[in-house]
């Protein structure tokens, strides 16, 4: 059985940076994260073994005991920095930059005139930072909500991308979108992140490959859902986890290619356990593995 690894895999530089940031020795136990620093299982449990304190949201900052709080890989509104500098702590920004480029971006658009549109996930924690600081706007995350544009009245649009989405599906809106007799002007900016890209780009090319792709990664992570929605698309049986310990040896009976990949939460030491695993899975299937 050969195994082969995505050529693009893993933490992007935005998730690193922030873990970099958040396991800085000198926070010690005084150090309390709004929210996920990004969307691993194993990540949070290293933060916690740190002593670093973890909370939902910035509805719970009464449970905050710490002086010095951290903004998450995610982003946060403008507001939500200050009310947390209104009430005294200091604050860490670990926001990626990718996802600031959104949050200036659609400002810009506002500035010009243009109502804000974000294709997105309406409860996930980037969105809600990207229209924080609006006053008014639609988030838009299938077709069925494009309809919310005629009730709103709004012509003249200008539209920006959760940074994890799935680069085909993103434009398959705006193009909806575009084709409505009640919009006037769309100004799109296509704000997927370029590792999220790569990402997608390498797991739909070594589907052409496999006949199975284990996808590693954090079970609320969006960009790693989407890499599985990829594979599904390519008519591939694929399985996403979390952990080398929910891999099943049935799952590679008869398999003669196997892939792996994951979101740009997951931390290499996590995919080299899973790749690990699977070669010794495969010496227990009746076939030596052979390492791509």
């Amino acid at each position: 059985m050969k195994v082969s690894l995505a050529n693009a895999l893993g933490t992007c530089f935005g998730v690193e940076d922030a873990i970099t940031m958040a396991m800085t020795p000198e926070f010690g136990k005084n150090l309390t994260i709004v929210g996920q620093l990004v969307h691993n299982p194993q990540i949070n449990e290293s933060l916690k073994k740190n002593g670093v304190s973890l909370v939902n949201n910035i509805d719970a900052i009464d449970k905050i005991k710490t002086k010095k709080v951290m903004i998450t890989a995610h982003g946060a509104a403008q507001k939500t920095k200050d009310k947390l500098e209104d009430a005294g702590f200091t604050v860490y920004d670990a926001s990626c930059p990718l996802v600031m480029r959104v949050h200036k971006t659609i400002q810009s658009m506002v500035t010009k005139g243009y109502y804000p549109v974000v294709i997105g996930q309406h409860d996930h924690v980037e969105v809600k930072g990207i229209v924080g600081d609006l006053e008014d706007y639609l988030v838009i995350s299938g077709e069925s909500d494009i309809t919310k544009i005629q009730r709103s009245g709004k012509r003249k649009l200008g539209i920006v991308s959760q940074t994890t989405l799935q680069v085909e599906k993103v434009e398959h809106l705006v193009k909806k979108i575009r084709d409505k007799s009640y919009v006037d002007d769309v100004y799109f900016v296509n704000t997927i992140c370029q590792p999220t890209r790569d990402r997608q780009v390498a797991v739909r090319d070594l589907a052409e490959q496999v006949d199975i792709m284990i996808v590693i990664g954090g079970y609320n992570s969006s960009n790693t859902k989407k890499l599985v929605q990829v594979c599904e698309e390519k008519n591939i049986l694929a399985f996403h986890i979390e952990s080398y310990s929910q891999l099943k040896k049935d799952w590679f009976y008869n398999r003669a290619h196997v892939g792996i990949t994951a979101g740009t939460s997951t931390p290499e030491h996590v995919i080299n356990e899973v790749h690990e695993a699977i070669l010794e899975i495969a010496k227990t299937t009746g076939s030596e593995p052979a390492v791509h």
